[in-house]
């Protein structure tokens, strides 16, 4: 009908109006866990890179513990572990994207610091703190934001199976995930 192009839910509520306000809470899972992957992530990868030798050796093998498991099955043991709910998914799904950033800023960190406008600040007796802040993390970051906005999509996916599989947003919530799960039964196949 006109009033409900989308038709209704099971309960009566418009689809249209739910898959809109439901974009909301879906971008908020996507965009939110990336962000947080791209500070701590910068953070880690340029501290990792810059600082090298036992630093650069635990930071990457942890994250290299983390990046083992693939990204759904990660998400999905600490959601399972934590319990539903949207700060829970948030937790999960930035624990997922931390290690993926550091990896790229620590590359691109160690790429950086071997040329010579390092050297010559260096050799000028600016510190291990002002080097990283001023020199190294502006050349990172173009990599590393590139590589961060292409994770937008993945976390998009994964927030939406875990309110799939009941590990996110908790129902009545408006969740592109949850509203899949509630409306699979209305499938049919002939």
């Amino acid at each position: 009908t006109s009033s409900h192009p989308l038709g209704t839910d099971e309960q009566g509520r418009d689809m249209l109006t739910r898959l809109l306000w439901g974009g909301r809470m879906t971008l908020l899972a996507g965009l939110t866990p990336v962000l947080v992957g791209f500070v701590l992530g910068t953070g880690l990868g340029v501290l990792a890179g810059y600082v090298g030798g036992l630093t650069n050796t635990l930071i990457m093998r942890t994250m290299d513990v983390f990046y083992a498991f693939p990204a759904v099955l990660l998400a999905i043991a600490i959601s399972g572990s934590l319990g539903p709910g949207l700060w829970n998914t948030l937790i999960s799904l930035s624990v997922v994207f931390v290690p993926r950033v550091v990896r790229v800023a620590e590359s691109a960190t160690v790429q950086v610091k071997s040329l010579e406008f390092v050297a010559a600040a260096r050799a000028s007796g600016s510190g291990v703190w002002p080097i990283m802040r001023h020199h190294l993390l502006a050349n990172v970051l173009g990599p590393v934001l590139v590589f961060s906005s292409t994770q937008v999509a993945l976390s998009i996916i994964l927030a939406a199976g875990l309110s799939f599989l009941g590990l996110g947003v908790p129902p009545p919530a408006a969740q592109w995930g949850l509203m899949l799960n509630t409306l699979r039964g209305s499938i049919r196949s002939e």
